[in-house]
């Protein structure tokens, strides 16, 4: 007769046995703790590139205020916005009478300098040479848009055209020289498999994207006036 005891110990002790938990538990916890990792490694590259490429748009903006122009028809002093009113004298302040000086603006893409003036393409290529080194890896000339607004604050009437210059970082997915809402986002891409690292810890399908919009960044400052002007 079989002995039921003897026969089912060595199960006993398998069912009761713990060896290998920690193993298991391991293989748990480790797609979340890899995901938790890289994030933090990725998202502090991202802030580390956001800072960065702000400086970027602040050294293009200051070199875009002190040099030529880079856009085409800049106009280099301030017109009457009717050339036959001469109610108020050359020297007159913009900001002193709405409408007075012609309200001009302009922008165009690095990548895109006015071809008619050799100084407009030295000046994009001076702004290059000094932010390439803090742009994103896969960021180009055509990300960085330079612009030129009309700002009745700044300037007075015959006076150099003393335009508010911003510098700003984006893509101009319609090729056209502008950046518009309707262009899509610079964008970062994340160089971990997050995605993958957040599916196996979730136990669902690929919730990460590989890219996301950079941050938006614009930087803003008034032109120096630095130009003769004319008499009005």
């Amino acid at each position: 007769m079989i002995d039921r005891q003897k026969a089912f110990r060595p199960f006993r002790w398998f069912v009761r046995s713990e060896a290998g938990t920690t193993l298991v538990e391991f293989a748990l916890c480790i797609a979340l703790f890899l995901l938790i990792l890289f994030a933090v490694l990725d998202f502090g590259r991202l802030g580390y590139n956001w800072v960065v490429a702000e400086k970027a748009m602040q050294r293009a903006v200051r070199i875009a205020s002190v040099r030529t122009t880079v856009c085409a028809d800049v106009p280099e002093f301030h017109s009457r916005s009717d050339p036959n009113d001469g109610t108020f004298p050359a020297g007159t302040l913009c900001r002193e009478q709405p409408g007075l000086c012609l309200a001009v603006s302009r922008q165009c893409l690095l990548s895109n300098p006015d071809p008619a003036r050799a100084a407009a393409a030295a000046t994009a290529d001076e702004i290059w040479a000094s932010i390439a080194p803090l742009m994103p890896n896969n960021a180009a000339r055509e990300n960085v848009l330079i612009r030129y607004d009309y700002d009745q604050r700044l300037g007075f009437l015959g006076g150099p055209y003393v335009p508010m210059i911003t510098a700003e970082l984006g893509t101009d997915s319609n090729s056209d020289g502008n950046f518009t809402s309707a262009d899509e986002d610079f964008l970062f891409t994340f160089i971990s498999p997050l995605s993958a690292l957040a599916g196996q810890a979730t136990g669902t399908s690929n919730s990460i994207p590989n890219s996301i919009p950079f941050p938006d960044i614009s930087v803003s400052l008034p032109a120096e006036d630095l130009n003769v002007g004319n008499g009005g």
